[in-house]
């Protein structure tokens, strides 16, 4: 048993049933208050075999106050799940149902379902005598292409450096499972997402990736070098994922898809669903953050910052970046954290490394928030769109919200 275990697992281990020799991949399904679970395990189930044996760990969950309804939901799911899964195990891929209903009030949440299951699957990894093993984290909600598990697996085995990386996913558009309205809502919602990431990378960020919960995947080595799963109640695919990115080698699987739910949702304090039901409220318009905030960002980017040691070097950059990006440099000790980064380090290379730890992605989240709120205001989200698509020499096949995000998946 390793040490992150004994030391930041927060549960004995739940599965007595010994894993297969063969385990390579573990996928792991936080579940709470949810209608369709047994769909999402379909689609596993429908996944053509990988060249290992792959197990699949539920983590039904509730809060130890949770509404009688929200109970009654998660014991109905997690009995149907179990014995559908009865039914439908089989030699190479088996499905465990953990169903944890009292879990602290203060940190039940997707992150805690998530370390619990990541958790497991440590366990299951440390008994099967593979440490290098994949997790893979999915959602209650989601669809998977048929070649989904096969993707994993030949991803981690063709870059046997790999840590960590992302899995395309792509929300449907279209279809009869939603209204109109809905698949507007995450049009807009997914066009935001890549809109960021995209609009950062042409700024010159290098650890712009999505962060997509149900569409990302570690080695269990790795994972608990890193310090495992966090424990908060959203976004914690985020802070999950930035562990992992600035060490390098960062990727994602493009060859096949994850399918994330539209449905709006009132479960977490932001994501996805929360967005869509927003978007709901208001009559259908998604405001983001202001083409003028990147290209103020790469003005910055662009500047040859190694040879900058005398006060007047940085009164000269101050003098040519915009003020959005000035005074947030000085607000947040940039004279002070240059110093110490020339200090220590003796080429480009290390340089950049330093300076790149220190101006990660939450610090970049912060300039643009710190942007929009005195500088830039928020503009509509295909107008920022379209201003991405003319810089980054991107053709849609129409300037309507979806076929501006049709172009950027294809990008």
């Amino acid at each position: 048993m390793t040490s992150y275990l004994t030391e930041r697992g927060l549960y004995p281990p739940f599965l007595d049933a010994k894993p297969s020799p063969l385990l390579g991949i573990v996928v792991v399904i936080p579940c709470h208050d949810e209608d369709f679970l047994l769909l999402s395990l379909m689609s596993l189930r429908k996944c053509e075999r990988p060249k290992c044996d792959v197990e699949v760990i539920v983590v039904v969950n509730e809060s130890e106050d949770a509404p009688f309804a929200v109970r009654e939901k998660n014991r109905t799911t997690a009995e149907q799940a179990e014995r559908w899964a009865l039914a439908n195990n089989q030699g190479w891929l088996r499905f465990h149902i953990l169903h944890l209903d009292n879990l602290p009030k203060k940190h039940a949440g997707v992150g805690l379902a998530r370390k619990i299951g990541m958790d497991e699957a440590c366990y299951r990894f440390a008994k099967a005598g593979n440490q290098q093993g994949v997790i893979a984290c999915f959602d209650a909600d989601s669809r998977c292409e048929r070649n989904y598990l096969q993707a994993i697996h030949i991803h981690f085995t063709e870059n046997p450096k790999a840590q960590a990386c992302g899995i395309r996913f792509e929300h449907p558009l279209s279809g009869p499972d939603f209204s109109d309205e809905v698949y507007h809502a995450i049009t807009l919602y997914e066009l935001h997402l890549r809109y960021y990431v995209l609009a950062q990378r042409w700024a010159g960020i290098p650890h712009a990736w999505q962060t997509i919960g149900s569409s990302m995947a570690v080695r269990c080595d790795a994972y608990q070098q890193q310090g495992g799963m966090n424990r908060r109640q959203a976004g914690e695919d985020f802070y999950f994922l930035h562990k992992f990115i600035p060490l390098g080698g960062f990727s994602e699987i493009t060859a096949t898809k994850v399918i994330p739910s539209p449905r709006p949702s009132h479960r977490v304090p932001f994501g996805t669903g929360r967005a869509v039901g927003e978007l709901l409220k208001n009559g259908g318009q998604y405001l983001t953050y202001s083409p003028r905030s990147f290209e103020n960002l790469q003005v910055f980017l662009s500047q040859e910052l190694e040879g900058m040691h005398e006060q007047e070097d940085l009164e000269a950059l101050y003098a040519r970046l915009p003020e959005s990006i000035s005074r947030f440099l000085h607000l947040n000790g940039f004279e002070k954290k240059l110093a110490e980064i020339q200090l220590n380090t003796s080429n480009a290379e290390a340089f950049q490394k330093r300076f790149w730890r220190w101006f990660d992605a939450f610090l970049v989240m912060k300039y643009v928030h710190f942007a929009r709120e005195n500088y830039c205001p928020d503009v509509e989200v295909s107008v920022a769109a379209n201003w991405l698509a003319e810089k980054m020499g991107i053709h849609p096949k129409d300037n309507s919200a979806k076929g501006l995000l049709l172009a950027l998946r294809k990008f």
